[in-house]
């Protein structure tokens, strides 16, 4: 019987493998406290990337910041330049004015003494030629020469005078140059440290978010990079309806001239966008070398953007936000248009200390040339230090 019933045990061979055992609560908790540590691994690493962001933007603003304070001090160089060599033309002239006076003034003498009409008077009325009448010709003519030497001293010394003040002015001017060379040198010193500061500053962090958005795994990093083509997607489509808009302010969609100028301001700039930033780059007629880490590149700082999109509206606007800052009326934030200059200081009570500007271009984002390292490109104009707009007058 035991041998007729072997039929229904399966061989060995043939039973089902032991299952694996069922995880107890303590794995279950341990699993999930591994999960949560990971996830405030993730939020404490996101901190560390907001930090590092945080102070590249803070760089960047000391370096713009040292750069327009080297753009307003060579400004007001070349006007005090300008004033020396002004002072110097008209102390030129009154010298030379001094001299004729002086030159008249001894021709002078010398025809009255060639004339005999100062000699003697007793002698003169005695056995002068024409007798006693003669002698009173003569003293009439004396007398009318001496008020017209008497009027030419008066203006020999006059000239003098204006000399005199003319070099006092000169002095002044030259002193005035002098101490805005050395102005402009100690801002072009603190500019090419805070930019030298940013590079290598802009380096470490660089080399720190590397590290960061490594330990954040291959997910966190395919859903930043996801975001940053989204948002590259999102600039680009920005970019067609701005370009858009434009061109039917152009056709005349909106003829009013400050539409058409503003559109004009905002599509140069838009033109020059992936050109890189160039410290002190950019001219009327478009990028240039820019001067110290600017020297070798063909670019664009800030201000020189804005300059040339301006000039090709023509309003010519200085290389510096200082001055445009204050070329025409401010705008309400909430009624700007394309074209508009939007500006950006570290203290956003004290116009003193803006330190970017780039141009408005509709939907709240603007065209700008960042910093050192960078290319012009659109932005959100929605970040910290927005002090506010300007719509330049001309």
């Amino acid at each position: 019987m035991a041998v007729g019933m072997s039929w229904l045990v399966p061989p060995v061979s043939a039973r089902t493998a032991p299952r694996k055992p069922i995880p107890s609560a303590h794995d279950v908790e341990k699993s999930r406290q591994l999960a949560r540590d990971r996830a405030a691994d993730v939020g404490r690493t996101k901190a560390e990337l907001a930090q590092a962001d945080g102070e590249l933007e803070d760089l960047n603003a000391a370096a713009e910041a040292a750069v327009e304070r080297y753009n307003g001090e060579r400004i007001k160089l070349e006007r005090s330049q300008q004033a020396y060599l002004d002072t110097q033309q008209r102390l030129t002239e009154a010298t030379r004015r001094v001299g004729q006076a002086q030159d008249e003034l001894a021709s002078f003498a010398a025809r009255v003494y060639q004339d005999n009409t100062g000699y003697d008077r007793v002698s003169s009325a005695i056995s002068g030629q024409g007798g006693p009448q003669g002698f009173m010709d003569r003293a009439g003519m004396v007398e009318v020469l001496a008020e017209q030497r008497s009027t030419m001293v008066r203006r020999v010394e006059a000239a003098k005078t204006v000399a005199d003040v003319f070099r006092r002015q000169a002095q002044s001017a030259l002193q005035e140059q002098t101490a805005a060379t050395k102005n402009a040198e100690a801002a072009k010193g603190q500019a090419q440290t805070a930019v030298a500061e940013q590079q290598a500053s802009i380096r470490r962090i660089a080399d720190r978010k590397r590290t960061l958005e490594k330990r954040l795994g291959q997910a966190q990093a395919r859903a930043d990079r996801l975001a940053r083509e989204r948002q590259r997607a999102l600039d680009a489509r920005t970019d067609r309806k701005v370009r858009a808009g434009l061109k039917q302010a152009d056709a005349g969609v909106d003829t009013a001239n400050v539409v058409k100028r503003g559109a004009t301001v905002a599509q140069a700039a838009l033109d020059w966008l992936g050109t890189p930033y160039s410290w002190g780059g950019g001219t009327f007629g478009g990028p240039s070398l820019g001067v110290d880490q600017g020297a070798g590149t063909l670019g664009f700082d800030c201000s020189g953007l804005t300059m040339y999109a301006w000039g090709k509206a023509g309003v010519r606007l200085d290389h510096w936000t200082g001055t445009q800052w204050t070329s025409g009326p401010h705008v309400p934030l909430d009624r700007l248009r394309p074209g508009d200059l939007v500006f950006f200081a570290t203290d956003t009570s004290n116009p003193d200390t803006i330190h970017h500007v780039g141009v408005y271009i509709g939907g709240g984002r603007m065209v700008e040339a960042p910093y050192t390292g960078s290319r012009v490109r659109i932005s959100s104009i929605h970040r910290t230090g927005l002090i506010g707009a300007t719509r330049p007058a001309g």
